[in-house]
């Protein structure tokens, strides 16, 4: 994603929200220090991803569920962050975690001792929870704000869809979707507003498949 395509967005992000773009940036610097040195190259990523099938999976109680209509030797796993504990529950330790550390931080810590790559999101209200990344190894910072240095711009706001932009940024096959309820009405207030933004950023990524449970004719999300 260049990032003059995304400032835009970003700005208009801001604004809906009522978040301080100085406070994403100090996260990030944060990460960036805690980073040094540790951070794999984006060509290892690119190679997990380019030219494969990738499932992308969300923490939807429809998770198990869609999990039973997965073959795992033809796809790779993108776990929104909380949906890594769900996939452990299935013997399924995903390729790669994207994770804002909100979610069950011992799985995710688990997962990534047994493989996967961590794909860590730095924003003004995580800045207590960066230091885990000591624990981590296999580790890609990112920023919803200016990328710099060792800390990364693919696009994207919450877990769910940075995970589609990660995946379209890297060159998938194909992108489906498993355990996400974009539509869920017994959220917060803003979660809603997440969600809503999940849906119209998700849009931009042409012919990511809504759910891998249901014919993909009328499954694609239409920009």
């Amino acid at each position: 994603m260049d990032f003059r395509e995304w400032e835009p967005i970003y700005m208009e992000i801001l604004k809906d929200f009522g978040w301080q773009r100085r406070k994403d940036e100090e996260s990030a610097k944060l990460l960036a220090n805690l980073l040094h040195g540790k951070t794999i190259e984006l060509e290892d990523i690119k190679e997990k991803i380019n030219g494969k099938n990738i499932i992308v999976c969300g923490k939807a109680d429809t998770l198990p569920d869609d999990l039973e209509n997965i073959d795992r030797t033809e796809y790779i796993i993108i776990a929104a962050d909380g949906a890594t504990s769900t996939l452990l529950e299935k013997s399924i330790v995903p390729d790669i975690i994207v994770t804002d550390l909100d979610g069950y931080l011992p799985d995710e810590i688990i997962a990534n001792r047994k493989g996967a790559i961590m794909v860590v999101h730095a924003h003004g209200d995580n800045m207590d929870k960066l230091s885990v990344v000591e624990k981590l190894n296999n580790v890609i910072g990112t920023t919803q704000s200016v990328p710099f240095d060792n800390i990364n711009n693919f696009g994207g706001l919450s877990d769910g869809d940075r995970c589609v932009f990660l995946a379209h940024e890297f060159g998938a096959k194909s992108i489906k979707l498993a355990g996400f309820n974009l539509e869920d009405k017994n959220v917060t207030g803003i979660k809603k507003k997440k969600l809503k933004w999940a849906q119209k950023l998700i849009k931009m990524i042409p012919g990511v498949i809504r759910s891998i449970d249901k014919s993909e004719k009328d499954n694609y999300f239409k920009p």
